[in-house]
């Protein structure tokens, strides 16, 4: 049934596409050669349209046959109350055709309907290929000494190099630096541009590989003034796909600026894969003087002759067969869509139907290519969802300038809407897969059969001695880096460092340095005049589901991208996570480069010396006493939401992305590195190492960490862009901050008066460290500890029983505060899970709603409040105390940080706020400082 399905659909696109060629005057036996080769092809296009060619509707296969097969499809899918909207009209076609006269016709005699006053058009624009006269000499590669290449996306970069590997020197532009970087970095006869001006200054021939025609344009007359630049007799080449109006357009104004200048209108089909490989389709048409300088560059790209297409009618017309191609291609990703989600919803192994329809009539080379995506749920945009957004409207633009009905166009164009609405833009096409599962909650990829492959197995370590272990390794690098680190800071080019903290506790070896908890336009830009360095973003966004975490990040880059541009300054991103490897990995770096573009690789420095984590030989350790427990063994790595099974990081980076990377592309940064080579060796790693994978930052003392900054920032200077997923140390290293003592009562000017309130400490955490450092609190402060104790299997029985409880713990809360006593506010020690991690985090988010309902309700202004756990102390944060910006003034101990918030918007102005993670100290941690910080008996 699925088959039928999309053997029904393909043969009314097919009806569709080649109605449309020949409404437009094309060749319609030329177009189905291009399309045979390129990405529009389908089994059912290549076997049904032969017939259209040939006027033949001598009966194969019935248009009644798919009446009856589309009609159990939809009424299939009416009873299960599943929408699809593609076969529904694919099916009216067929129904309307069979209502004229056409149901014991051959089934791809559909098409006359879509041509009703000239119903043998497609045969009667059929004839060869259009070939060019010889009249006109053709260029060779000795007449073209540089090609000017603008647009550098993920097609173009790939186009960029084969032309490059064919000897020719590129000049290559791209709005994105790190893309002309990367660019350069492949080749000896790459060199870049500042600007499109500059890529045409002295190219004979100049290509354009933009996103849209108004791109073309201003790239030509406009801000770019490449036309302006371009030497006398100059091609300019356009690969992009266009509306055929824009390409005669673009012709004419080249011919007005009056240095003999010419356009070949030359889109292309093939993918990433086929333009890196230098073996794409390629549609070409323009005066002959232009195709012949071109030609000798487009069989470059093009390589096998089969592949580059001439066609008759100059510029427009190559952009007039793409866009069959395009209405094709769209249709197709659609309707694999709309078959794979009704599979997933008819309870078939999506994989294997799959398999099976691959290689069989339902087939297309859309098919083959989109649906595995679909099946791993993997939305890297190769090819984004807005591609087709922009070419079917440009097909539905030209259809209605025709007054040509294209009904499927229309409704594949109304899913790729639907795509966009839900933010799906700049993702995969294959997404609009999607829209199913918003509407109907039906998943392909959850319907999916395993992989079959090789299990990952994550390697397994032993424990070791700390002592043992870290004097065995080279003695630390005997050079200043922190002064290196300062200096280079102190460069104004140098980028503001915009620290995304997913909780709190990020900030536990800073100070002097400011924390936001609010990300509006206006606040940014503040921030951003402001600093000299840097500043935190308190996101919490360890607290929330996937999905949730996503949109949240997605929404603070565009911010801090808005407010970086009008205050004109560069900055760059880090994502400080939790040192044992808990939090949103890879979906925060993922979403980041989504909205700011790509980098040259992602860090991962969870190092943390504070909190007792090593990375030695690519390995994690959590110090516990006197031994180095790897991560994988730790209670860490059984948390409900953000468990994991790996040590050694390559391992985790394995294990949390599947195959979005491979083993070449993850580079070691080794202690060894670090402390006999110094910033220069960490520098020459990173410049000479694999781009966009995983670089991997190994420490086992604050030392070494300021050495891997320094040589981050050399490689910056050098042009590298990184994006930093790390623990709390590579933040004030990066920023050139040395560490300082814990403060004491005194530094803080407590109010040591007989009458003055008592500390209120919050505990929401539930890993054993934190219930070991409760416990030493208890016992050694006694009685002069007031104990609440909230019940979090009663609470979260009803809203009823939650409320009582803070009630309660509320007013006694505020009378010892009163009385001068300190005042424990904590949750019952057994942790409570639910049935997975979304539903787990929920029960934390209503503890946690819990313990800042009393911290907000407490009037009396505390001696100082201690927040004990990441998701708690963020709440209590922004939620009890109000605080929208505070100043992070030191720490309260070693690896945890201490606040100030002086802003009069904020409740309890002034009172030191101790942000105590809940997986860093010993025992008595927590202890000695609630006792540091208690008035004098």
């Amino acid at each position: 049934m699925v088959n039928q399905l999309l053997a029904g659909t393909h043969i009314a696109a097919a009806a569709e596409a080649m109605g449309l060629a020949a409404t437009m005057g094309l060749n319609t036996q030329q177009v189905f050669d291009i399309i045979t080769g390129a990405a529009g092809n389908s089994w059912m296009f290549e076997n049904r349209v032969p017939h259209m060619l040939k006027n033949d509707w001598t009966r194969l296969s019935a248009v009644d046959i798919f009446v009856k097969d589309m009609g159990i499809v939809t009424s299939s899918a009416r009873a299960l109350e599943f929408p699809l909207p593609i076969a529904s009209s694919a099916e009216q076609l067929f129904i309307s055709a069979s209502k004229q006269g056409y149901g014991r016709d051959d089934d791809s005699s559909v098409v006359r309907l879509y041509i009703p006053t000239s119903p043998a058009a497609v045969s009667e624009n059929a004839r060869p290929a259009d070939k060019l006269s010889s009249s006109s000499k053709s260029w060779t590669a000795n007449d073209i000494k540089k090609i000017g290449f603008v647009g550098l996306g993920a097609m173009g970069i790939g186009m960029a190099k084969t032309l490059t590997k064919a000897g020719y020197q590129v000049q290559g532009y791209d709005v994105y630096p790190p893309s002309v970087e990367k660019f350069v970095a492949a080749s000896e006869s790459a060199t870049a541009a500042t600007s499109p001006s500059e890529a045409a200054s002295g190219a004979q021939a100049l290509i354009l590989m933009v996103q849209n025609a108004k791109q073309a344009h201003d790239v030509l007359f406009g801000s770019g003034k490449a036309a302006e630049a371009l030497p006398h007799g100059s091609v300019v080449i356009l690969n992009s796909t266009v509306p055929p109006s824009a390409a005669r357009e673009i012709r004419e104004r080249l011919v007005a600026v009056g240095k003999d200048l010419d356009l070949v209108d030359a889109p292309v089909s093939g993918g990433v894969a086929r333009a890196a490989s230098g073996q794409l389709t390629i549609m070409s048409s323009a005066d002959e003087l232009a195709i012949s300088k071109a030609n000798v560059v487009l069989s470059a790209m093009s390589g096998e002759p089969k592949n580059l297409h001439y066609i008759a009618g100059g510029a427009g017309a190559a952009s007039s067969v793409k866009l069959i191609n395009q209405l094709l291609a769209g249709v197709h990703i659609a309707a694999a869509a709309e078959a794979m989600a009704f599979g997933a919803k008819l309870g078939l192994d999506t994989r294997s139907l799959y398999n099976t329809i691959k290689n069989a009539a339902g087939g297309s080379w859309m098919f083959e290519n989109r649906v595995p995506a679909m099946l791993d749920a993997d939305w890297t945009p190769h090819s984004m969802l807005a591609i087709f957004v922009k070419d079917l409207g440009i097909v539905l633009d030209e259809s209605k300038r025709l007054l040509y009905a294209a009904p499927l166009s229309s409704t594949a164009h109304t899913l790729y809407l639907q795509g966009a609405s839900h933010g799906l833009s700049r993702e995969a096409d294959g997404g609009v897969v999607r829209v199913w599962e918003f509407l109907t909650g039906v998943s392909v990829a959850k319907s999916a059969s395993a992989r079959v492959e090789k299990k990952f197995v994550p390697r397994e370590y032993q424990k070791l001695s700390v002592a043992e272990t870290t004097n065995a390794l080279p003695a630390p690098y005997e050079g200043n880096p922190l002064e290196m680190i300062n200096s280079r800071i102190s460069e104004p080019n140098t980028p503001i460092l915009v620290v995304l903290d997913d909780d709190p506790t990020g900030t536990q070896t800073c100070h002097d340095i400011s924390v936001l908890t609010v990300w509006s336009h206006d606040t940014l830009c503040q921030e951003f005049r402001a600093t000299e360095k840097g500043f935190f973003i308190l996101t919490n966004s360890r607290a929330l589901p996937t999905s949730e975490a996503r949109s949240l990040i997605t929404t603070i880059c565009q911010n801090v991208e808005k407010a970086a541009k009008e205050t004109g300054k560069g900055f760059e991103i880090v994502l400080r996570g939790d040192s044992t490897l808990r939090g949103h990995f890879p979906d925060e770096p993922e979403v980041i480069e989504e909205v700011l573009g790509k980098t040259d690789g992602w860090i991962l420095a969870p190092f943390f010396f504070q909190g007792g984590r090593y990375t030695i030989d690519d390995v994690h350790y959590v110090a516990e006493g006197d031994v180095l427990v790897p991560a994988s063994q730790t209670p860490f790595a059984e948390d409900a939401t953000f468990g994991y099974k790996s040590s050694n990081l390559r391992d985790y980076v394995f294990e949390k992305t599947g195959s979005k990377f491979k083993d070449e592309q993850i580079l070691s940064i080794t202690i060894e590195d670090i402390r006999l080579g110094g910033p220069e060796k960490v520098a020459s790693k990173l410049i000479n190492g694999p781009r966009g994978g995983v670089v991997i930052a190994n420490a086992a003392a604050e030392s070494d960490m300021y050495v891997f900054a320094a040589g981050v920032l050399s490689a910056a200077q050098q042009g590298r862009k990184y994006l930093y997923r790390t623990g709390a140390a590579f933040v004030s290293s990066r920023l050139g901050i040395r560490g300082i003592s814990p403060l004491s009562a005194e530094d803080l000017k407590m109010d040591n008066s007989p009458n003055s309130a008592g500390g209120l400490i919050v505990a929401g955490s539930y890993v054993p460290k934190t219930t070991a450092q409760l416990a030493s609190l208890r016992s050694r402060r006694g009685s002069k500890l007031h104990v609440i104790e909230l019940d979090v299997s009663s609470m979260i029985q009803s809203k009823e029983q939650a409320d009582a409880a803070i009630s309660s713990a509320t007013s006694t809360a505020s009378s010892q505060i009163t009385s001068g006593h300190d005042v424990l506010v904590m949750t019952s020690r057994k942790l409570i899970t639910g049935h997975d991690a979304n539903s787990s985090l929920s029960i934390g988010t209503l503890v946690a709603a819990a313990l800042v309902k009393v911290v907000r309700n407490i009037e009396v202004r505390p001696r100082y409040v201690i927040a004990k756990g990441g998701i708690t102390s963020s709440d209590a944060a922004t939620k009890g105390l109000e605080i929208k910006r505070a100043m992070i003034v030191g720490q309260a101990a070693p690896g945890v940080p201490l606040w100030r918030c002086d802003e009069e918007t904020s409740r309890h102005t002034g009172v030191p706020y101790v942000v105590f993670p809940g997986n860093v100290g010993g025992e008595d941690t927590l202890a000695e400082l609630v006792e540091r910080w208690a008035k004098p008996e």
